[in-house]
């Protein structure tokens, strides 16, 4: 298959490209960055120049691929109009054409906070302020799916491994400050997920009949985000310490995205499981931590 990935330099998408490319499509991606071209084709990716704010460059390239994967992420004011905008692209790129798919990427988010019972794609949404906009964007994906043109909403957990996303505050703060800082009392759970088990649905959705439907994407791990964070701290050379941030205070500084860093969420990803034969081969961050943040070291010397 022909496959075209936006965001194929970002944390997730250079692994869904990379993914896609390892199984043996052939793979085009979305570069806004010169330079960057060469992390593609490190990747036996083929880059494509352009960005979300102009996608009459880049839907000529989308047009000729049978998958088109939605992995980018523009963060300022105009994201949730940007998202639209390439989610729009892509659909006049696939739909009326039999044998396309388009995979979007949402997020776990999105349910808000779960406690401790384990949820699936069932279960009502209660997205917090900075993830709103979400459920109608992946209603209109999911609308689309018909004729010939299947569409896929993937919402992964908390995806750590390589540069680290989320979980690279963890070791930066432990590296720079002597702690790694926790937003909130760090008794809550995050659903989390490797970034290369995550790419590696990617190409299982793709390359099954599957259409119309919320694939979850977590692992099984079930550490608190305080054991997590006292792994990082350790390997990072902190000896365990951890500074907690009282939400509120974290909200002051980092605005409504703090809130989901306090979630609680146990998000249960069977469907991919079972239809899709999905299997998460990382364990979790807590026991991986040693080799994540060498992991985390070494892009940071690569990217700097």
């Amino acid at each position: 298959m022909k496959v075209f990935v936006t965001g194929a330099t970002g944390f997730i998408g250079s692994a869904v490209a990379a993914a896609f490319a390892r199984a043996g499509h052939e793979t085009y991606g979305l570069v806004r960055t010169p330079g960057k071209e060469r992390l593609l084709e490190a990747a036996e990716v083929v880059p494509v120049f352009g960005t979300m704010e102009e996608p009459d460059g880049w839907r000529p390239a989308a047009e000729r691929c049978s998958v088109l994967v939605h992995c980018a992420v523009e963060y300022s004011e105009k994201s949730w109009d940007l998202h639209r905008a390439a989610l729009g692209a892509l659909r006049d790129a696939g739909r009326d054409r039999i044998g396309r798919v388009l995979l979007s990427t949402s997020g776990v988010w999105v349910y808000g906070d779960t406690g401790d019972g384990a949820i699936d794609e069932s279960a009502p949404l209660d997205p917090p302020t900075f993830v709103a906009p979400r459920p109608a964007v992946d209603a209109a994906v999911l609308s689309w799916n018909g004729g010939g043109f299947r569409t896929l909403v993937i919402r992964p957990g908390c995806v750590y491994g390589g540069p680290g996303s989320l979980t690279a505050s963890w070791f930066e703060s432990a590296g720079k400050g002597g702690a790694a800082r926790v937003v909130g009392d760090g008794t809550n759970r995050w659903a989390m997920v490797h970034r290369d088990d995550l790419a590696e649905l990617y190409v299982r959705a793709a390359e099954s009949g599957l259409g119309g439907e919320v694939l979850n994407a977590t692992d099984r791990s079930r550490a608190t985000v305080n054991e997590c964070a006292v792994a990082a701290s350790l390997a990072a050379g902190a000896d365990g310490r951890v500074e907690h941030v009282p939400v509120e205070q974290a909200v002051a500084a980092m605005g409504p995205f703090a809130t989901c860093l306090a979630l609680n969420q146990h998000v249960d990803s069977w469907k991919a499981v079972h239809r899709l034969g999905w299997t998460v081969r990382h364990g979790g961050f807590v026991d991986a931590a040693p080799r994540l943040y060498a992991s985390w070291k070494a892009a940071r010397t690569e990217t700097a």
